[in-house]
């Protein structure tokens, strides 16, 4: 038995020109042919009618935080929350991000105190226990003592209490961290190379780890089959993390040109997260941030959309990532309006949170496009984002790996 889509617009590899008037069939979860016109369905097959819908393939994003939402309560939940809680928050956030169209995630921080949340929660995605994308974890954030990523802003004794798996300090400590987490199960390793908006500490926005420290993150990881990204906002530090080998960097708000050459000379991707900047640029008038937050918001908000402008004309490759969990989960796509005002076309944007995502983590034989042998990760718009990219807000029909989990059109068993 087999299922038949119905594709009347099908985006089946962003980057290249749509195809019209085709059948996508899928057998076992995954797509086993791709023909021209509507093909004439067997006895038992399933036919899903998308024949007035624009079809592609599901989005990903490369930087959410699932375990945690942003806002006035922030602080507080993070003591008030048991990790079980944490747990059960994270999956109704997971199944929102799925329902918006997106299939695959890459979470890469966890809330202090989370436990292994996102671990146990990437497992029972997989094992289909609960609805939500695909997710590669990085598990804790690497940061030193005092750094961003670690939690502070409580008594002593509870900031220790709270404090994940991550803090490293020296050679020794980075390589440990490093270790802990892969030991953990994660998937990719983050690291802090500077100081962030979201830490309730004046510590700025410049480089964290000494460069011995950058490297030692890195090898490590390198060494036990884990890709790196870098949180970095700084240039001192974005420079200092591309020197040490990091595979990619994460918002790069005030890159230089410098950075810029050396990212083009090591082909570092950049995960621009320009949603986070636009939200945490409004927070910074909401009256709830503390003051250092607030400071770092207004100035860094802005910076993020202009360096991705730059990054674009530079040709910087660019995979999409919104650092969702700063801002609400399940609105991800805002993130495709603020690249093409940017400066990206439109089926650039969806070739950043589609094949050149699905490079970036690893896993482009099986997602990203709508090709035979490859999962099927598809879903449908009413409107052409081609035309208007906030059509990407809209998704009104998801399927991952076989499986519908957002109908929006007739279906019939034949």
């Amino acid at each position: 038995m087999a299922t038949l889509i119905l594709a009347g617009t099908l985006l089946a590899k962003p980057g290249e020109e749509p195809l019209y008037r085709h059948t996508i069939r899928i057998e076992a979860g995954r797509i086993s042919a791709i023909e021209k016109g509507f093909a004439a369905a067997a006895t038992g097959d399933e036919v899903i009618d998308l024949s007035d819908q624009v079809v592609l393939p599901g989005l990903i994003d490369c930087h959410v935080h699932l375990t945690s939402e942003f806002g006035p309560t922030h602080k507080i939940l993070t003591v008030e929350e048991s990790a079980a809680a944490i747990a059960l928050h994270a999956a109704a956030h997971a199944r929102a991000t799925l329902l918006a169209g997106f299939t695959t995630v890459r979470d890469l921080g966890e809330l202090g105190g989370a436990g292994d949340a996102i671990f146990a929660l990437r497992n029972a995605v997989a094992k289909g226990y609960v609805p939500g994308p695909r997710i590669f974890a990085a598990g804790a954030v690497i940061s030193p003592t005092g750094g961003h990523g670690i939690t502070c802003g409580y008594r002593e004794d509870i900031n220790l209490l709270l404090d994940s798996s991550g803090r490293a300090d020296g050679i020794d400590g980075c390589r440990l961290a490093v270790r802990r987490q892969v030991h953990r199960g994660a998937d990719f390793i983050k690291f802090v190379a500077t100081g962030g908006v979201l830490t309730d500490t004046a510590t700025g926005t410049g480089q964290q780890f000494f460069a011995d420290e950058f490297e030692a993150i890195i090898a490590t990881a390198h060494m036990l089959g884990r890709r790196t990204t870098a949180h970095a906002h700084g240039a001192d530090g974005i420079k200092a993390a591309l020197r040490a080998g990091v595979d990619s960097i994460e918002h790069g708000s005030f890159m230089d040109d410098e950075a810029i050459e050396l990212m083009l000379a090591r082909k570092v991707v950049h995960v621009p997260t320009t949603l986070a900047g636009a939200t945490v640029a409004a927070q910074a008038k909401d009256g709830f941030l503390p003051e250092a937050i607030r400071k770092k918001a207004l100035e860094v908000g802005p910076q993020i959309l202009h360096t991705l402008s730059r990054s674009h004309k530079a040709g910087i490759r660019i995979a999409f990532g919104t650092d969702s969990g700063v801002s609400r989960h399940g609105e991800n796509a805002k993130e495709f309006a603020l690249m093409v005002e940017a400066g990206m076309s439109p089926m650039e944007a969806i070739a950043a949170a589609t094949r050149h995502a699905a490079e970036h983590l690893g896993f482009a034989d099986q997602i990203g496009t709508i090709e035979p042998g490859k999962f099927a990760d598809i879903i449908a718009l009413a409107r052409n984002p081609l035309k208007d990219i906030r059509a990407l807000l809209d998704v009104n029909w998801v399927m991952k790996a076989g499986v519908v989990y957002k109908h929006a059109q007739s279906q019939s068993h034949i």
